[in-house]
């Protein structure tokens, strides 16, 4: 009898206990680690090409295998990384903070251009609209990206509270247009006075002719965000976790430079895998004026007829 319930008593233990770290995929070519990467603007219109060359060279020099998928929203790649659905995630700033904190994700690396790891959020309008200053604004309508966006929406509303700008008060109009690209649309078609995207989306959009850059101008420019970070599940093992931060940090020594890509699907020198992610917090503390109330009350405002 004692023993029966000693076995009882394990099993019970076993059903109710989260997944081992062994559970996980361990990046063999059977068991590939699961990528899973938010839906930005990227270089490509799919952004699985775009970190295809990449994770392809890692499998080729160092044997982790990768299943690369782009998640259907921001959100989605958050609960998909809590779920223990994905391995590896490519979040922004913003989304990084929601995940370590949900589930202690841990870092994986950033690219890096000319030294620089960083980038940025900007409002674009219309060079005629005589808007000037960021209190001009008042008034008028503006088109923001998704709200779990770092650079399409999270830093230009704290840009437009720093300057006394009620997002949901003082703008007349609000459009959460989902996306970098969509709202850079919006403005062009003349929807909006005023546009948020990051500063690579911009440039990005012209070189597509989605945007007549001789027709717009920068209004507001944020500091430098760090750039949208790799990130690893905290349930893989130690081993590859340190073999993923080895491959990532040198993989740009062991294939062809040109197809080593970073965020907005530009290329890039490399990887750093020993970034301070403490800079990313920092750049986080920014936005601690852009509450969940603040982010209902402007859905709710572009919910408006």
């Amino acid at each position: 009898m004692k023993i029966k319930n000693l076995f009882l008593a394990a099993v019970t233990v076993c059903a109710l206990t989260p997944l081992a770290a062994s559970a996980l995929p361990d990046g063999s070519q059977e068991n590939p680690l699961r990528v899973l990467m938010i839906p930005a603007d990227t270089g490509t219109n799919d952004i699985t090409k775009d970190y295809g060359p990449v994770f392809r060279g890692i499998t080729e020099n160092y044997g982790i295998h990768f299943d690369i998928k782009a998640g259907a929203s921001y959100a989605a790649v958050v609960e998909g990384m809590c779920n223990d659905k994905a391995d590896i995630a490519w979040f922004g700033a913003v989304t990084y903070g929601q995940a370590k904190e949900k589930c202690g994700v841990e870092l994986l690396a950033v690219d890096v251009l000319k030294g620089e790891s960083s980038y940025y959020s900007g409002i674009f309008v219309r060079k005629d609209s005589g808007i000037k200053t960021l209190s001009d604004l008042k008034g008028k309508s503006m088109a923001f990206g998704s709200p779990s966006s770092t650079s399409s929406f999270n830093f230009p509303v704290a840009m437009l509270i720093a300057d006394n700008v009620d997002p949901v008060k003082d703008l007349k109009k609000v459009i959460i247009a989902g996306s970098h690209s969509a709202s850079l649309a919006a403005l062009s078609a003349g929807k909006v006075d005023a546009a948020a995207s990051s500063y690579n989306s911009f440039g990005k959009a012209a070189k597509k002719g989605a945007i007549d850059p001789s027709l717009f101008t920068p209004l507001a420019k944020s500091q430098p965000i760090p750039n949208p970070p790799l990130a690893m599940n905290k349930g893989l093992t130690p081993e590859l976790k340190a073999q993923l931060r080895k491959a990532f940090g040198e993989i740009h020594t062991k294939m062809d430079p040109s197809k080593i890509r970073g965020y907005g699907g530009k290329t890039v020198d490399r990887y750093d895998a020993e970034f301070d992610e403490q800079k990313i917090f920092d750049a986080l503390k920014k936005l601690n004026a852009v509450t969940k109330t603040v982010k209902v009350e402007m859905i709710g405002k572009a919910g408006q007829r």
